[in-house]
Parts: structure tokens; C-alpha cells; sequence
């Protein structure tokens, strides 16, 4: 390995070289020929040159020859080494969210555009959605795409352009205080150990209420609460939590000390605290001042003036409760853990440094996931689209075959149409059959049933039909007399007879002869 690829050129040695070939500017072109192979000499220190024979030409510089890689990659640390942290205001345009979670868009303003990728982490972090059209201020570090070679800004943090001014008038404001003194520790005063009444300033209808009294009952249950009602939110805000602080201030005899409760929200909705009467109202106050707006992240100007600021309005009750729990055995417990905790900081921070540039490896690694993470969106977007396309050729394709396959199979068709014919009729001719005779074998069986049922059947046993001369059919004997003339109905034919005698039948012998012995 020679010299020049062990030490590459370095800006410092490249700036260097250009300068002397300023220097030489109108020499001889062999020490101009000299003076240019410093730019692709090593940073070493180069021995002064033989002396030139006049019949021997001058040796050509040698080439250095770098890859597309190399360069863009050489480029790409020239670039993030120089825009690490940057602000940049511009309007969205062509937002692209993609599956894996990563946020595409293009900053851009009147004469020109930046592409941007926001990736999952910092996009969850997010408190709005961003959109084309939307005017923001987005801070992040510049950054080279090597798979395009394309100058791309990675976004950190993002903020509505309108979230400027409100964050530039709380810094103006808090300034100003600052200046006054309002934020002093030594203004500030301790809270009574032991409260017996404790002032809120809350809106009572919120789920922060119910979290103080839920907390103050399990840590201190003969601590008394008395709620102010407030407006905790809207531009009336600010005077309603001022009105309620002179109150408790005016009545003393009421509470022991002030505190002002709000839940999470918004910058917009905690502006409303950032207000510089409400401060001033707060730093007036002869009552100790507690503020517990918002959540552990979240910092207004009342925060600053109070006397104790509480990360959430739980930690507040907490806070206020905290000599019922042994104050002093809590104290020398956490000065233990935070001693521990600042010994083994510093020895991390001691190992941690002499490890060889572990954070920058560290960065760089992160720079390379997001890197190939937006490679890999990139390809799935590809894949689609060449899944896309080659799914809409077969189907093309397709319906071209079918339809020249209807065209040019006539004759099969008919082949196939005849043959469904045959079968069909073949079909029809024995359902026909099957059901001419299924409709015989039903007649023949309702005739038998039909001949057994008929009287002549009967008849033809041997049994007859006896008429009186009226035609009344005689069904039993009392019902005819001795001398009349009757007609009994054969099998074949009829027969009239003269009744001689009657016989009564068994049964109304015996009917008889019961009556008689009753």
C-alpha cells in the first residue's frame, strides 16, 4: 500500500496545495506540473525536488483514482460535519408516510427545495400530523443519500411555524422576570410541613381533582382540601386562576398554602400560564405557591415563580404530604441513591471516554441503520410498483389469448355444443320413459284399489242387495213385513221375491229375553 492511499488528502492539504499553485502562478510548466501533484500528495512533508536535467521530460502527476462510493461518502462527511444542527423554515410538500413507520417529505420555499426523511422514533414524538402546505421549522442535521447521491436533511424535531412566536414570547418573557428577580430561590419559600388546609386552584369538574383528593387521603387522611373553582384553559384562563390566589390571600385563615393544578395539553393550551399578570399575581402571593401544570415535560412561567414547581398534580399532593412519610429518613435515602448514582456516572463517563470515539461509532451506526432503513423503503416501493406492472401485462396478455381463442375455436365449440345436445335429448327420451312408466304402474295399482273397494266385487262373493218395492235398501229384518213384495240385487242381475216369514236376528233375541227377565 503506497503512502498516498495510507494518509488520503485531508481539506487542511488540499486548501494548502491550492495555494501554492497560486504561488507559482506563471511558472515553468514543469513546476507547474510539480506544484499540482501536491494536491493529490499525502499531508506529509514532501523533500524538496531533484534538479531537472533538461533533456529528461517531467514525470506526469500520478492519477488517483476514486470510486462513486468513495466520493459520495467522502462528500457526505464534509457535509454532516458541517450542518450537525440546523434550523430550517419551509412549506411541505409531496409528504409521503410510509408502512415502516418513516416520514418523507420536501421542505421547500420560493427559489428552491430540500428533500426530508423524519424516521419512526422522532415521528412518534410528533404532536401533529404534518401535511402539504403546512408551513414549518424543522431542526435536524444535512445529510448525503448515497444510494442517489442526493442531499437530503434529517429531520429531529419538527414544529408548526406559528409555534415560533409563542415559544420566542414565553423566552422574552421569562427573560425578562429573570432580570426582575422573580425567579430568585432566595424569594422562594419552604411549604409548611404540616398543613392543616391546602388551597387548589383547579377547575373542580377534571379528573385532577379526583387524583389530589385520591393521593391526600392515602398519604395524609386529616389534611383538609378547599377548591377555588378556576378556568383552567382559554383566554380567560389567566385572570380566573389570579382571581382565585388574591382570594386565598385575602382569606388566610382558609388554607396555608396555594396550589394550582392543571392536567397535561398542548403549548397552545398551556399558554395560558406563560401570562405576565398571572406571574406577577403569583410572586405577590404571602401564601406559599405550589404549580403542578401539565406534565413532567412541561415548563410555563408559573412554573418559574412558584415557590415549588410539581411535576404532575400527583407528585404535588405528594410533595405536600411528604413529612407524614419521615421526611428526614427520605432525604438521607435519596442523598444516598443520588451519591451512588453520581459515583457510577462518573465511572461509566470515565470508561465510556477512554474506549477510541465510542459515541462517534455509535452515531455512525444509527446514521447507517437510517440509512439502509430508507433503502429498504425505497425497494419495497419499487417492488410494488414492478409487481403492479407485471400483474396488469398478464392480465393483458391474457384477455388477448381468450379472445383470439374465441375467435378460432368455432368448430370445437359446435363439437362441444352437438354432443351436449345427444346427451340432453338421450336425457329427455328416458325421463320420458321413466315417467310414462312410473304413471302406468300408478294407474294399474288405483284400479286394483278401485275394484277392490267397488260393491260389485262384493256382489260377486255371494252377497246381494234387498230393495223394498220403493227401492229403500233393507239393512234388517223388522224393516220388512210378511206378504211384501221385495227385490234383491246379484252379482248378475236382480231378483224379486214375496216375504213369507220374518226372523229376528240373534242380537234382538237376546235383547229380548233380557227385557223379559227385567
Amino acid at each position: 500500500m503506497s503512502a498516498t492511499e495510507q494518509n488520503p488528502p485531508t481539506l487542511a492539504s488540499l486548501r494548502a496545495g491550492r495555494s501554492r499553485m497560486r504561488a507559482v502562478k506563471g511558472a515553468s510548466p514543469s513546476a507547474t506540473s510539480e506544484q499540482g501533484s501536491l494536491l493529490f500528495a499525502s499531508s506529509e512533508p514532501t523533500p524538496a525536488p531533484p534538479a531537472v536535467v533538461p533533456a529528461t521530460p517531467p514525470a506526469e502527476p500520478e492519477r488517483r483514482i476514486l470510486t462513486v462510493a468513495a466520493v459520495v461518502g467522502r462528500i457526505r462527511q464534509q457535509v454532516e460535519s458541517s450542518y450537525a444542527d440546523i434550523w430550517v423554515e419551509g412549506e411541505i410538500s409531496n409528504c409521503r408516510p410510509a408502512p415502516s413507520g418513516h416520514i418523507y417529505l420536501t421542505l421547500k420555499d420560493e427559489s428552491a427545495q430540500l428533500p426530508v426523511v423524519l424516521f419512526r422514533r422522532q415521528a412518534q414524538l410528533l404532536r401533529f400530523r404534518p401535511a402539504d402546505g403546512l408551513a414549518v421549522l424543522v431542526r435536524g442535521r444535512v445529510s448525503v443519500y448515497e444510494s442517489r447521491g442526493q442531499l437530503q436533511l434529517i429531520a429531529e424535531t419538527m414544529e408548526p411555524r406559528g409555534a415560533g412566536s409563542i415559544q420566542l414570547a414565553f423566552e422574552q418573557l421569562k427573560a425578562r422576570l429573570a432580570a426582575e428577580g422573580l425567579f430568585d430561590a432566595s424569594r422562594k419559600r419552604s411549604l409548611p410541613a404540616y398543613p392543616r388546609c391546602v388551597g387548589v386552584v383547579t377547575s373542580p369538574t377534571g379528573a385532577v381533582i379526583r387524583d389530589i383528593v385520591t393521593v391526600v387521603r392515602r398519604r395524609h387522611a386529616a389534611l383538609n382540601l378547599l377548591v377555588h373553582p378556576a378556568v383552567m384553559q382559554g383566554a380567560s384562563s389567566s385572570s380566573s386562576v389570579a382571581r382565585a390566589i388574591r382570594w386565598f390571600n385575602a382569606n388566610p385563615q382558609y388554607a396555608d398554602l396555594i396550589l394550582i393544578a392543571r392536567g397535561g395539553g398542548s403549548l397552545e393550551d398551556l399558554a395560558c400560564f406563560n401570562d405576565e399578570a398571572l406571574a406577577r399575581t403569583i410572586a405577590a402571593s404571602q401564601l406559599p405557591v405550589v404549580s403542578a401544570i401539565g406534565h413532567e415535560t412541561d415548563f410555563t412561567i408559573a412554573d418559574f415563580v412558584s415557590d415549588l414547581r410539581a411535576p404532575t398534580p400527583s407528585a404535588a399532593a405528594e410533595m405536600i404530604t411528604a413529612a407524614q412519610h419521615r421526611v428526614e429518613e427520605r432525604v438521607t435515602m435519596l442523598d444516598l441513591r443520588a451519591r451512588r448514582a453520581i459515583r457510577l456516572h462518573l465511572l461509566e463517563s470515565r470508561q465510556r471516554y477512554t474506549r477510541l470515539s465510542a459515541p462517534a461509532v455509535l452515531a455512525r451506526v444509527s446514521a447507517s441503520i437510517d440509512r439502509r432503513s430508507q433503502r429498504i423503503d425505497e425497494l419495497a416501493l419499487r417492488l410494488d410498483r414492478a409487481v403492479h406492472r407485471r400483474q396488469r401485462q398478464q392480465t393483458e396478455r391474457l384477455r388477448s389469448l381468450t379472445e383470439r381463442l374465441r375467435r378460432q375455436d368455432v368448430s370445437l365449440r359446435l363439437a362441444a355444443t352437438h354432443r351436449q345436445l345427444e346427451r340432453l335429448t338421450l336425457r329427455l327420451d328416458r325421463a320420458a320413459s321413466a315417467l310414462t312408466a312410473q304413471q302406468r304402474t300408478r294407474l294399474h295399482e288405483a284400479t286394483a284399489r278401485l275394484q277392490a273397494l267397488s260393491p260389485l266385487s262384493v256382489l260377486a262373493r255371494g252377497y246381494a242387495l234387498i230393495y223394498n218395492a220403493d227401492g229403500t235398501l233393507l239393512r234388517a229384518s223388522n224393516q220388512a213385513t210378511p206378504g211384501q213384495t221385495i227385490r234383491a240385487r246379484l252379482a248378475s242381475g236382480e231378483i224379486a221375491a214375496e216375504v213369507t216369514a220374518i226372523e229376528p236376528s240373534s242380537d234382538a233375541s237376546n235383547n229380548a229375553s233380557e227385557k223379559h227377565n227385567a
